[in-house]
């Protein structure tokens, strides 16, 4: 069993970081429809051929392959094996060698790694993801979701207090005006935003990387649907070049609020390939 599940998260991260999900495909296919400045049709019909030799070729979307996070959900009453923590590790690092990924980890003890004077290890396996997220399904089982963070969206990603004045309107308001000023020089684009509402720093940050990890652009909520719009107002267009498409959906959660009138907004605009994300569902009967 413990090699099984070894392998499947291999094969999750290396489906993550060379697929594009059903979902994507239909909004990049719905995208080149809208737009109307060619130049920018042009670049997201390039995109897509770029996902297609991606998947056929099994080679990385973006060479900035991204950094490795991991979330598990649990059912009820679930029975977990022995040491799954160390297998999912291991079969993240499996996974990051045969993609191959990009060697990032930075070598040296606390002041050296923060200041990179240590240079890099040439080991893209040691690119260890940070500490596993859990959360709680209603089924029975487990799932396990892989997603590759790159740098440029988490250079652009915004985490902080939000005076909601008793209007959700307020939150999303000032999320927006971080967006217009951080899509630009995003690049990447077309973007997709994903944002996180809790009571703390954590809870937004951890509800933002469920929103991506749980999203789906083929079913938007209407605050999804009003984000999009609202940066699709923007202009920005594909790589900045202009146009209709800016935002191809957006990922929203909210979690518990306390009584507060403060509320923590985390947002990240995912990239032109981002989420790349890939998850395994394992049984009860296939966990014993």
């Amino acid at each position: 069993m413990a090699t099984k599940i070894v392998d499947l998260v291999k094969n999750a991260v290396i489906e993550a970081s060379t697929t594009f999900r059903e979902d994507q495909f239909d909004a990049y296919q719905k995208a080149v429809h809208k737009e109307k400045n060619d130049n920018t049709r042009w670049v997201l019909e390039l995109l897509l051929e770029n996902a297609e030799i991606a998947i056929n070729n099994k080679i990385p979307l973006c060479d900035d392959t991204g950094i490795p996070h991991v979330l598990i959900e649990l059912g009820p009453n679930t029975h977990l094996p022995p040491n799954l923590l160390k297998q999912i590790e291991e079969g993240v690092a499996i996974g990051l060698r045969e993609l191959p990924g990009r060697p990032m980890a930075v070598l040296g003890n606390d002041a050296e790694r923060l200041e990179q004077s240590k240079g890099l290890d040439n080991d893209p396996g040691k690119v260890i993801p940070p500490s596993v997220l859990v959360d709680k399904m209603d089924d029975e089982g487990v799932k396990i979701h892989v997603l590759m963070l790159g740098g440029g969206p988490e250079i652009r990603s915004h985490t902080y207090r939000v005076f909601h004045q008793r209007d959700h309107e307020n939150l999303f308001k000032e999320a927006l005006t971080w967006m217009r000023s951080e899509i630009p020089k995003l690049g990447c684009t077309p973007c997709i935003p994903a944002i996180g509402i809790g009571r703390t720093h954590f809870e937004a940050s951890t509800l933002m990387l469920k929103a991506m990890a749980y999203g789906d652009l083929n079913h938007q909520s209407g605050i999804e649907k009003k984000i999009t719009d609202s940066v699709n107002q923007t202009g920005i267009g594909a790589l900045g070049l202009g146009g209709s498409v800016t935002a191809l959906g957006s990922m929203v959660k909210v979690g518990p609020q306390r009584a507060s009138g403060v509320r923590i907004v985390c947002m990240r605009p995912c990239c032109c390939v981002e989420p790349r994300k890939s998850s395994i569902y394992l049984s009860q009967e296939l966990l014993e």
